[in-house]
C-alpha cells in the first residue's frame, strides 16, 4: 500500500500498534526543485533522522505496522495545518527554500498532491484497523543550528496536547530505562501536534507522542535498541490503557 505521499509497512491490525512518522523521508520528487544544496536533504531540516529505520524495525513485529510520509518535510510538512505558513516552508532553521516560493495555485496543488492524500489514507487506515495505540514517532537535534548554545539534554521527549493518558504511563517506563526524559520537551505537543490532533485527539484514539534525540538513533545499533525499547513500552502502555 504505497503512494507518492505515504507508505505502509507491515499489516495494520485491529488492537495492534500503528507507528506514524510524518517526517520519515527526505525524498524530493524529480519534478520539484527546492533550490537548496543537496547536502541539506541529509539534515534535520529535511528529515527526522532515524525514525524511518526505527519504524521499519518495529513493523517487523507481529501486531505492529508503520505509516510513513513519502516526501521530505521541505516538500510538504504533513504535521502542519493546511493554512499554516510552514506547511510548505520558505525557510527552515536559517536555510532559505527558494523553490517553495509558490503562487496560490502552486501552493494548493502541492497540498492536494501530498498533504490531502496522506491524511485521507491515514484516516482510512485507522477506521479499517483501529489500533490499541498510535505511536507518533519523531526525532530532534541535540541543538538547533540557529541556537547552538541551547543544548537539549533529553534523550527522549514525550509530547501531547490535551490527551496525556499514554504519556503519563510512558514517562516513568522510559525513566526506568535510565533515560533523561522530557515531559513536553524539547518543545510542547500543544504547539506541534497536528497529525495527532486530527487523527487521535479529535476521535479519542489513544496515542503516544515520542521524540528521540537524533544521536540516539543515528546508526543501526541505536535504531535496533530503540525499536525494541519502544515495542516493549507501547505494548505495556496499550495494556494499561485497556485496564
Amino acid at each position: 500500500m504505497d503512494h507518492e505521499a505515504y507508505r505502509v509497512i507491515g499489516t495494520p491490525r485491529f488492537g495492534g500498534i500503528l507507528v506514524v512518522s510524518d517526517h520519515a523521508s527526505n525524498r524530493v520528487p524529480q519534478d520539484i526543485d527546492l533550490g537548496i544544496p543537496p547536502e541539506l536533504l541529509d539534515q534535520h531540516v529535511a528529515i527526522d533522522i532515524g525514525v524511518r529505520e526505527v519504524g521499519e524495525l518495529m513493523a517487523r513485529r507481529p501486531g505492529t505496522a508503520a505509516f510513513q510520509c513519502g516526501v521530505s518535510r521541505l516538500v510538504c510538512d504533513v504535521n502542519r495545518e493546511e493554512h499554516a505558513p510552514a506547511v510548505i516552508p520558505i525557510a527552515s532553521d536559517g536555510h532559505a527554500i527558494p523553490g517553495n516560493a509558490l503562487d496560490h495555485a502552486g501552493h494548493l496543488a502541492r497540498l492536494q498532491r501530498f498533504h490531502a492524500p496522506y491524511h485521507a489514507a491515514l484516516s482510512a487506515l485507522l477506521d479499517q484497523a483501529p489500533p490499541a495505540l498510535i505511536l507518533s514517532l519523531h526525532s530532534f537535534t541535540p541543538q538547533l543550528a540557529s541556537h547552538p548554545d541551547q543544548l537539549r539534554p533529553w534523550q527522549v521527549g514525550v509530547l501531547y496536547n490535551h490527551d496525556d493518558r499514554a504519556a503519563r504511563i510512558a514517562i516513568p517506563l522510559l525513566e526506568a530505562e535510565g533515560l533523561v526524559v522530557g515531559d513536553q520537551q524539547p518543545y510542547s505537543g500543544q504547539l506541534l501536534n497536528y497529525t495527532m490532533n486530527r487523527h487521535a485527539e479529535a476521535d479519542g484514539r489513544p496515542y503516544l507522542g515520542i521524540e528521540i534525540r537524533q544521536d540516539q538513533i543515528g546508526d543501526a545499533a541505536g535504531q535496533a535498541e530503540w525499536a525494541g525499547r519502544l515495542a516493549r513500552i507501547c505494548i505495556e502502555v496499550a495494556l494499561k490503557l485497556g485496564d
